[in-house]
């Protein structure tokens, strides 16, 4: 066996330039053209547990599902307790018939190995590898991720259940790749053998107590170490240096043990099988471009409400989970998604029929499932992959449904999902790793996040808001949605490794934006950028802090300031929105908003393009703007509105250069991606039950059809519709 996990986790250091994750790295080849089962076609299918099904009926599942159009499944992640029913006995045998049968049908494999869900006897056996939510505090057993996987009991028997599984099927002409464990980072450990790593992993970090006393600023409070012994556990911890510290540490511990099955995995798999996880972004201790640069694909969820949830105009007040509300949300999980690596991406689970809870029942409408699915391929998506074939008849996800119903007889969700898998068949290669369009780079930071997650900035009367970063990122996402922009999501972590003017002329107009914990070089590089001609929107609470969550002593934004001929010292949260009025350089709708947070933004050299209709507020500029070197930096002193953010992205990405590629109508969204065979597609969906037009700017042809449009030509899109279309050359006179 190979060594276990190291023995103390390192932090994560920024990606080279052009390594996996870094924002506009490049890579020599395209994740599609590195892995040949992801060329052909965009994959289609579903997680398929035969083991699950009440009844033996796996030729008649098989057979369903080339009707439909599947040419990929996912398989055995859940059931170590079936690989292996006892310690050392192992039955490896009972998913031969699986992968024969879908060989036979030209439907193609991803094996999971099944370390998320630890068995009752290992449970039973070795009690201290549960997880502790709390100092001493187990959290017990009878769900699944209860597993602290730092731990060596864990580990040895995690690696030997992993080398038996892998070893058994590596050849099998089915399996394409695996996927490893399964949405990781789900828990925080309390446990006391990760709290005395953690204190060795900062001795080795600070080398002694004087020093950390100091980056730390434990005289506050009286908490100055004498020794590393005086370190106090994580739970009732008040200090934002160590949260972060704490959080950080938490992170190397969720990458390292994916990044060590991933390496024992690639001893067995063939140079064709690709290596990946399953990413659930909201888990508190997932660092996903982390992670990801020790895979060979991003995988992920996309779980996302249904039905009126995904009409426009979206409707206000829907809150993000992991489960998304709107249809920018859908596209703003796709463009995360393709932001881990800068690559095309698998879609390892998404909505099926109802997700969630019994008592959150919402089936898509006719239509929807093909919407949803053509969206996601349009940010990037080379797979889709339902969760999950056929719905349980027991267990805690009995009313979480599959493709076929608990009739197990294929209904409307089957003949839905059929008629997708034969279009995407249809349009074949053309639509398989797609480069997506972006008008807007937004900046994400998971240090940042965390640091807001445990001393959040927002709240005002409602209470803290622990989701102080997501909610000011989702506001420009949002944003450029409503817009009719496209965006794109990078990491700040590899950031100062880029050329600032080349990065300036690929990604013109980034948002910088609730990044509270950025080191110097990283807030200069923002300022360089800018003056190599990039357009910098700098939003709240960006530049405060510094890498260990210490206010900085500059005049903020720090290091920004200057540039932005804009500064401020205090700050404000609100209530209730606070309406903004623009000027003549910027027309706001007039529901025009701050939300959350208010800066007192200073004009001191920079011109005012939005101010606050306010009695106290009013003195204070709500948005301005400078031009510095080539470029210009723009700051938002707020949590923008949907209206606002939408009405300062649009100006700062300029004229249309989509050559009229932009919604017509409030029901549609218009997006765009180039093949590996150099066409430019665009995707035009209608959201609603009304029927809309698009008019075509440009001669296009039906990707997966034969039917062609001449410019000026007029599209009818109906209820809950997409069509998808390559730009075709313009006629020659």
């Amino acid at each position: 066996m190979t060594d276990p996990m190291p023995s103390e986790p390192t932090p994560t250091q920024p990606e080279a330039p052009g390594a996996p994750g870094a924002p506009g790295g490049t890579r020599p080849t395209s994740v599609t053209e590195r892995y040949p089962g992801l060329t052909d076609r965009v994959l289609f299918g579903a997680a398929y547990y035969a083991e699950y099904q009440p009844v033996p009926r796996l030729e008649q599942d098989l057979d369903l599902m080339r009707e439909a159009g599947f040419s990929v499944i996912r398989v055995g992640e859940s059931v170590w307790s079936t690989w292996e029913p006892e310690d050392g006995r192992f039955d490896l045998d009972w998913l031969q018939p699986v992968l024969d049968g879908a060989h036979e049908r030209g439907i193609r494999v991803v094996l999971g190995t099944p370390t998320y869900a630890a068995p009752p006897w290992l449970a039973r056996r070795y009690p201290e590898i549960n997880v502790h939510r709390r100092t001493g505090q187990p959290m017990g057993w009878g769900a699944r991720q209860e597993i602290d996987y730092s731990h060596p009991a864990f580990l040895f028997h995690a690696e030997r259940v992993v080398r038996r599984v892998v070893e058994r099927y590596a050849g099998h002409p089915a399996v394409i790749g695996y996927q490893v464990d399964n949405e990781p980072g789900n828990e925080i450990f309390y446990n006391p053998q990760v709290f005395q790593r953690f204190v060795d992993h900062l001795r080795r970090t600070y080398g002694d107590v004087e020093t950390i006393n100091r980056e730390w600023g434990l005289t506050y409070w009286s908490h100055r170490l004498s020794t590393w012994a005086d370190l106090w556990t994580p739970d009732m911890n008040a200090q934002p240096q160590y949260a972060l510290a704490w959080r950080r540490f938490q992170a190397t511990l969720t990458t390292d043990f994916i990044g060590w099955q991933a390496d024992i995995v690639r001893e067995y798999a063939r140079d064709d099988q690709f290596v990946t996880t399953c990413f659930a972004y909201e888990r508190p201790t997932l660092q996903d471009e982390a992670v990801a640069a020790r895979l060979d694909v991003t995988s992920g969820n996309a779980y996302y409400r249904m039905q009126d949830h995904l009409a426009l105009p979206t409707p206000d007040g829907a809150q993000q989970h992991w489960t998304t509300q709107g249809t920018w949300a859908l596209y703003a999980t796709a463009d995360r998604m393709y932001g881990s690596r800068q690559e095309p991406f698998l879609v390892t689970e998404t909505d099926a029929t109802a997700i969630g809870a019994p008592w959150q029942n919402e089936p898509a409408y006719d239509g929807q499932w093909r919407q949803a699915a053509w969206a996601l391929i349009s940010r990037g998506a080379t797979m889709i992959e339902y969760w999950h074939w056929h719905t349980l008849h027991y267990g805690a996800e009995t009313y979480w449904g599959g493709v076929l119903p608990h009739s197990l007889e294929p209904g409307r969700v089957y003949r839905q999902v059929a008629a997708l898998g034969a279009e995407l068949a249809a349009a074949g290669d053309r639509v398989a790793g797609l480069t997506p369009d972006h008008d807007v780079t937004v900046v994400w930071d998971n240090a940042s996040k965390w640091a807001l997650t445990e001393h959040p900035a927002f709240g005002g009367g409602t209470g803290r808001h622990d989701r102080t970063f997501q909610t000011t990122v989702d506001a420009y996402l949002r944003g450029a949605f409503e817009a009719g922009l496209s965006s794109r999501v990078v990491h700040a972590g590899g950031l100062a490794a880029q050329d600032p003017a080349v990065f300036a002329a690929q990604h013109p107009v980034l948002v910088a934006a609730a990044l509270t914990i950025l080191d110097d070089a990283t807030l200069t590089w923002l300022r360089r950028y800018a003056e190599a001609g990039g357009h910098l929107v700098v939003g709240v609470r960006t530049g405060y802090e510094d890498q260990e969550a210490r206010a900085r002593l500059e005049r903020k934004p720090a290091h920004l300031a200057e540039a932005a001929g804009t500064w401020y010292d205090e700050f404000s949260t609100v209530d209730q929105p606070v309406p903004v009025h623009g000027s003549a350089a910027l027309s706001l709708p007039d529901d025009a908003a701050g939300q959350w947070w208010v800066d007192g933004l200073q004009a001191d050299g920079s011109e005012v393009l939005a101010g606050y209709d306010h009695p106290h507020f009013g003195r204070f500029a709500a948005v301005t703007t400078r031009a510095v070197g080539s470029g210009r930096v723009t700051v938002v002193g707020t949590v923008p509105s949907p209206g606002l953010a939408a009405a300062v992205l649009g100006w700062a990405a300029g004229p249309d250069g989509a050559a009229g590629w932009r919604p017509q109508a409030g029901t549609q969204t218009v997006t765009g991606a180039r093949n590996r065979h150099g066409e430019h597609l665009r995707f035009v969906h209608n959201w609603s039950w009304t029927p809309s037009t698009f008019t075509l700017p440009e001669a296009a042809a039906e990707v997966a059809g034969d039917r062609v449009w001449a410019a000026g030509e007029v599209l009818e899109l109906g209820p809950w519709d997409v069509r998808v279309l390559a730009v075709t050359e313009p006629a020659r006179g």
